[in-house]
């Protein structure tokens, strides 16, 4: 489904809460995964297929799109969080069609096993110099980082990939100096969640409202911005072009609650003119 939301700044920012109150921001969080880094681009492609696969091996299993329609809608949905909350699912699904689900420890590490075969060229060109960080990134990512930096703007890295994974990726793409944190999902899952990240952060530096915003493209840190009084940016990216929206990420990031939609970060120079301007 494709909405069409008014008012449009550009054909680049479009903008979903107008009258936001903007030029205050002082701390800015970031997802990592789709919002900075496309290492990772296609684990969609991965993650639904293993599941769906698993799910029809259950004694009482519905036909394979139906199947795939629900993982699909479960898989989305916690995209943000930690990805054991859905293997949690996974577990908690394979159990309604009459299965005995493994722990859910299994099924995260089966799903990382495969993943990093796909993704294992990527990380092999960047160890090499084969690659450039840039080519791997959301297109425009540093020329906004480097923004935010030369504007005073604290920036943290928060992803549900695991915290190994992030540490590794982001040291690979070179992102570290840009960031005053960066924190990945740990094996003890309760101990973190962005939410207790964001409040952390609040907390600390005792942000109020719109001094406070987060990038991502997913539908949980949209809910946890939002949830705080913050300002919510989505990023619609289309992953595997590199360009342009994604449809159906944006009406689900405005669904959550984004404030503005982007499809990346290509014209930084514009989105800085439009968020630091005072209103």
């Amino acid at each position: 489904m494709t909405l069409n939301i008014e008012p449009t700044i550009s054909r680049y920012i479009e903008v979903i809460t107008p009258n936001l109150q903007r030029g205050r921001m002082r701390t800015a969080l970031f997802d990592f995964d789709g919002t900075i880094s496309l290492i990772r681009e296609g684990w969609q492609s991965i993650m639904i297929p293993m599941m769906t696969e698993i799910l029809l091996q259950t004694p009482r299993h519905e036909d394979p799109q139906t199947i795939k329609k629900v993982v699909r809608e479960f898989v989305t949905r916690l995209t943000g969080k930690q990805t054991i909350y859905q293997m949690i699912q996974l577990c908690d699904e394979i159990a309604k069609r009459g299965g005995t689900p493994e722990d859910p420890l299994f099924y995260k590490n089966l799903y990382n096993e495969r993943l990093n075969v796909h993704i294992q060229g990527r990380i092999s060109a960047l160890k090499n110099g084969q690659a450039a960080p840039g080519e791997m990134c959301v297109p425009g990512a540093f020329e906004w980082l480097n923004i935010l930096k030369k504007h005073g703007v604290r920036c943290y890295l928060a992803s549900g990939t695991d915290e190994k994974y992030v540490f590794e990726e982001a040291e690979l793409l070179g992102l570290p100096p840009y960031f005053e944190g960066i924190y990945g999902a740990k094996d003890d899952y309760q101990s973190f969640s962005k939410k207790v990240v964001i409040d952390r952060i609040i907390a600390e530096h005792q942000l109020h409202g719109s001094e406070f915003t987060t990038f991502g493209d997913g539908y949980v840190e949209i809910e946890d911005a939002k949830s705080v009084g913050g300002i919510a940016v989505g990023l619609a990216t289309n992953e595997k072009d590199r360009s342009g929206i994604d449809e159906w990420k944006r009406s689900r990031l405005i669904s959550a609650g984004a404030d503005l939609i982007i499809p990346d970060f290509r014209y930084a120079f514009e989105l800085e003119e439009y968020l630091f301007a005072e209103e």
